[in-house]
């Protein structure tokens, strides 16, 4: 029994070097003065230390480590017949008298390797004679341990096996019947170990268990670097005797062990020429082996190796793998009932991997894998295990990855299937990879159907699912998704304007469902693609404007009418109304008035019905005086009309200081230096004195409520503007008045109840040099200043 006790346990290993060193040095010495009778009997008395039963296995993996550096140098002592005067076969004879079977067999091997490289003696018999009274330990660890000896001083001697041996014909089939048997015996007694090993600690165990199964798995690393051991003879002999024996082991452990080592020590080559053989097996093995594992690392090296030899590899036998490990994975699944939806989608990703390395350009084949992916998930709800559901993304995102075109994921029938199986959260991960996908890689998404398709699988973040309220959503996650969502509308394209027009179409279909919270980040974008395809049918010839056509100005007007007015209901009235500028301005360069006047239409009754903040009531008025201004397809009653409104609403702003900025704003929409028509000087007085009448009205109401007149910056601002239209040659501006406004505002800064800032101070005199610098400059415009006196 091997006991826990760790503290007896250390002192009893302690006690076994002592021991092994002791007969060691014994040993040594013996050797050292050639005497072979003293060498034998202190090397078993060394090797008597390993016939303990007392230690762990990691305990006793320390002890024969020292027991095998001291049978090294007594195995170079054995080579030397002219130190001890024996020949190797009486040598062989003898050791066989020690007293106790373990150290005999220790050193029967020792010298068993040294009668192999003597080539005195059939190696055929010797290495069966070895292998077959190893049996006689069936100790789990002493026995497992003494084979582990055998495999590794015969391991070197293995190579040398050829015809010059006595007899012998096949050479490579005696290595290997060697190397086999040696497996099954070790392999059995580890099965046994694992069975009646007493309970420890986890991570101890662990750490044993791997030592032990690294002594098995040696074997078969020997056996894949017998030269000799081709293809045929793999197929044929080996790897059908391997797979026996681990089939009929019916441990866990040891399957999944031994199959992962298989993998790794034969050649790719091997592998994909015999792999109808190892994939049989894998339906046979125990339900709780981790077949998933294996079988991915499987496809992972048949990928790396058939993309690297995509040369020189039929392409029949690149077809055929699929064709198996797309079969053996099916048979997997449905002999493992209890094999959890994790493991499957691992397997079926692998197998999707292997897929896109070997096949890329087989679609049919990956729309297979998912096809079969989608048949394992029917009949279930959405996936809610956290690792089902990273490898879901890790299947869906591999065809993005590999093709770096989001266009062929879309061709994929069961793409979209898959993701109807993903929970509402991961549902939009996925999307966010899909569209980063496209982001990156500058994927122009073409045709309406293509369109249709992409926002069938980004739903998730198009609209809510399955009533999951998009409130619950963290602030900055949605804002990242929804703009994300916008960068996409800018990358979908056509140069066809008909297909072009049908793209909008379906996208303002889609994100018109979105809920009112979406709309904001959603509608921009459409509304500015939309006006892109404006512009081109702009520089159109023909029946491009016309109601006929099929994409024509008008019509993507009427649509962005209906699409902006939805922003109403958010309601997000300042950006409504932007939009509404943005577009009436492109109708205006479409020549479409009515159009144009539609969209101001809008714009007013938003200002007048939802604007209501007057921070927001001044900058929005701004907008429609600016966007007013720069347009030219106005009639003169439309534009009166427009003008009229927006000087009303200017005088009405709530503070004085913004009328008079809003007001004397309105003076350019009645002097446009490109537009002959829109030329009225008295009109701009007109803004210009009453702008002056609201500044006097807002000083003086400064010194009822705070005892001082206030600053004078709108007095300065409105001279500028006078400036302006006198060097732009408005008649109606006189230089008196602009004399008087000098004067006025001099006046005002140097009362005693004035507070005049710095600010306002600079800016006053630096519009006085200006006015002196045109003076000075001569001409006709010096000449226009000259009568006015700083």
């Amino acid at each position: 029994m091997i006991v826990d006790g760790i503290e007896d346990e250390e002192k009893w290993l302690a006690e076994g070097i002592a021991a092994i060193q002791q007969n060691a040095f014994f040993m040594l010495r013996a050797v050292d003065s050639d005497n072979l009778r003293e060498a034998l009997k202190y090397s078993a008395q060394m090797l008597s230390e390993l016939r303990t039963s007392k230690l762990s296995p990691h305990k006793y993996f320390e002890l024969y480590m020292r027991a095998f550096d001291e049978l090294r140098k007594l195995e170079l002592f054995f080579k030397d017949e002219s130190r001890h005067g024996v020949p190797v076969s009486d040598l062989y004879e003898l050791v066989q008298h020690a007293g106790n079977v373990l150290p005999r067999l220790y050193l029967l091997c020792t010298v068993g390797s040294v009668y192999i490289k003597s080539k005195e003696a059939s190696c055929k018999d010797l290495l069966k004679d070895l292998v077959e009274m190893c049996r006689a330990v069936q100790h789990p660890i002493r026995g497992l341990f003494l084979r582990s000896y055998l495999c590794q001083v015969t391991r070197d001697k293995l190579s040398d096996i050829g015809p010059e041996y006595e007899g012998v014909d096949d050479f490579v089939m005696d290595a290997v019947d060697f190397v086999l048997q040696n497996f099954t015996e070790m392999n059995k007694l580890w099965v046994r170990l694992q069975h009646q090993g007493p309970v420890r600690v986890k991570e101890k165990r662990e750490k044993e268990r791997n030592e032990l199964r690294d002594l098995v798995g040696k074997n078969l690393h020997i056996l894949s670097q017998i030269e000799g051991v081709d293809l045929e003879m793999y197929r044929d002999t080996v790897l059908p005797r391997i797979l026996e024996q681990i089939v009929n082991a019916k441990d866990e452990l040891a399957q999944h062990y031994l199959m992962d080592c298989i993998i790794q020590v034969f050649p790719d080559e091997y592998h994909l020429q015999t792999l109808d053989i190892l994939l049989a097996a894998c339906p046979q093995l125990q339900p709780t082996v981790d077949i998933k594992t294996v079988l991915s690392q499987l496809m992972e090296r048949l990928s790396n190796y058939a993309a690297s030899s995509m040369e020189v590899l039929p392409e029949f036998l690149q077809v055929e793998a699929f064709a198996k490990l797309n079969n053996a994975i099916g048979k997997v699944i449905e002999v493992q009932v209890d094999m959890p939806i994790v493991g499957a989608i691992t397997l079926y990703t692998s197998l999707l991997m292997f897929t896109l390395r070997v096949h890329p350009d087989r679609l049919d084949y990956v729309d297979l894998v998912l096809g079969a992916c989608v048949r394992k998930l029917s009949g279930k709800p959405k996936l809610e295990d956290s690792r089902a559901t990273k490898q879901i993304i890790a299947l869906l995102s591999a065809p993005l990855d590999k093709y770096n075109d989001a266009v062929t994921a879309l061709t994929l029938s069961n793409y979209p299937r898959i993701m109807d199986y993903l929970d509402n959260d991961t549902n939009k991960i996925m999307a966010m990879v899909i569209i980063q996908n496209i982001l990156k890689n500058y994927t122009c998404i073409s045709t309406a159907d293509q369109v249709e398709a992409l926002f069938e699988l980004i739903k998730g973040l198009i609209k809510d699912i399955d009533g999951s309220p998009v409130d619950e959503l963290d602030e900055e996650d949605f804002k990242e998704e929804q703009n994300s969502v916008a960068r996409l509308i800018h990358m979908l394209y056509n140069d066809d304007p008909d297909e072009m027009l049908k793209i909008i179409c379906t996208v303002q279909r889609h994100i018109m469902s979105g809920g009112q919270r979406r709309l904001p980040f959603t509608v921009p974008p459409l509304v500015f693609s939309a006006l892109k395809l404006v512009r081109r049918l702009q520089g159109q010839d023909g029946e491009a404007d016309g109601e006929e056509a099929p994409a024509s100005p008008k019509k993507i007007f009427r649509l962005m009418n209906q699409t902006i007015d939805a922003l109403s209901f958010v309601p997000s009235p300042d950006l409504a109304l932007r939009l509404y500028l943005q577009c009436a301005e492109a109708a205006s360069d479409c020549d479409l008035e009515p159009m144009a006047y539609e969209f101001f239409t809008q714009a007013f009754i938003l200002y007048e019905e939802d604007i209501a903040d007057s921070k927001a009531q001044f900058t929005a008025i701004h907008l429609i005086i600016g966007t007013l201004q720069r347009m030219n397809v106005f009639g003169v009653e439309n534009r009166d009309t427009l003008t009229h409104k927006a000087t009303g609403y200017s005088a009405k702003l709530l503070k004085k200081a913004d009328q008079c900025r809003a007001v004397y704003a309105c003076s350019h929409l009645f002097w446009v230096d490109d537009h002959d028509g829109s030329r009225d000087g008295e009109r701009v007085l007109l803004c210009l004195k009453r702008s002056l009448r609201i500044a006097n009205a807002a000083q003086q109401m400064a010194s009822v409520t705070r005892g001082s007149s206030g600053p004078v910056t709108l007095f300065v601002e409105i001279l500028n503007k006078y400036l302006y239209f006198f060097e732009k040659g408005n008649p109606q501006v006189p230089t008196s008045a602009i004399q008087g406004l000098v004067e006025l505002i001099r006046t005002e800064m140097q009362s005693d109840t004035s507070t005049t800032d710095l600010a306002t101070a600079a800016f006053f005199s630096s519009t006085l040099r200006y006015i002196q610098y045109q003076k000075q400059k001569g001409g006709v415009m010096g000449e226009k200043y000259d009568p006015v006196k700083l």
